[in-house]
């Protein structure tokens, strides 16, 4: 049995389908020493070599995934690299080996909140794709002045953007400032700048946006900006039956895994490191 080979690089954790699709047309994909072209299908016994690296042997096919939340600080950029020096979201996860983090979509260079990161690239794929419908909840911060109750109507019925029609599936009015009034918004699509755009539709700026959840994963309370954390067993299942798929592996912890876990929660209430 074959299977396309950026799926198989994705399943790797290398990165995410598209970006591997983008790296094999730019010829950093080799299969048993010959450059990999786009279509190429793979069996389970090929060796796969990736910017000449080997990325397949027979333990990593039974690597256990890992899944990790991260709060994003503002002024961080969500790309591994940047031609402006600029921290990057990837500068604060911890280490892997032979193995990569994909992000499971990105928020802008202004935005704060819940990120997802995992070693699964199908499952990342999955979280990301429209037809799945995840919830990603916001809650944001707006001139009060600028805002009424048509205005709210409009943005949950829907309103045109450039790119195609785009609406806020719940908004709900949340506490208010002198000058500012806060909203609890939620979509179900991963357009670029997406909540920003809705707002500018109807001429109001948003001043400050944070991500507070994507889908059943919440950002926790004491989950600091900068600060990650492990996903346990029994909330990895959760975010693969959201993207209705199976683990490709047991999920389950070993004793020293969860003292582990419980040491750096405990860590994170007091505030104190990763």
């Amino acid at each position: 049995m074959t299977e396309k080979l950026h799926k198989v690089l994705a399943d790797l954790g290398v990165g995410s389908r598209r970006e591997m699709e983008r790296w094999i047309s730019a010829n950093r994909v080799k299969v048993n020493g010959v450059i990999a072209t786009l279509g190429d299908r793979v069996g389970e016994h090929e060796t796969i070599v990736v910017d000449g690296h080997n990325v397949r042997d027979s333990q990593t096919k039974k690597k256990r995934p890992r899944i990790i939340i991260y709060h994003k600080p503002e002024g961080e950029i969500t790309s591994r690299k940047d031609p402006e020096g600029r921290k990057s979201v990837f500068d604060s996860l911890p280490s892997l080996n032979k193995e990569r983090w994909v992000s499971v979509g990105r928020l802008d260079f202004n935005t704060a909140g819940l990120m997802i990161f995992t070693t699964d690239g199908e499952l990342a794929n999955e979280l990301m794709h429209p037809r799945n419908q995840i919830e990603r909840e916001y809650v944001c911060r707006v001139m009060a002045t600028e805002v009424d109750e048509a205005m709210l109507k409009r943005l949950v019925e829907g309103v045109e953007l450039e790119d195609g029609p785009a609406n806020f599936t719940r908004l709900a009015a949340m506490r208010g400032e002198s000058v500012n009034r806060w909203f609890s918004v939620s979509l179900t699509e991963g357009k670029n700048r997406e909540v920003r755009r809705l707002w500018e539709s109807q001429g109001v700026m948003v001043n400050r946006l944070k991500r507070v959840a994507y889908g059943s994963v919440v950002l926790p309370s004491f989950l600091g900006q900068g600060r990650w954390l492990e996903l346990t067993p029994k909330e990895m299942k959760g975010v693969y039956r959201m993207a209705n798929l199976k683990p490709k592996a047991d999920l389950s912890w070993l004793p020293s895994e969860v003292e582990r876990y419980e040491r750096q929660v405990a860590r994170l209430r007091r505030g104190g490191n990763k």
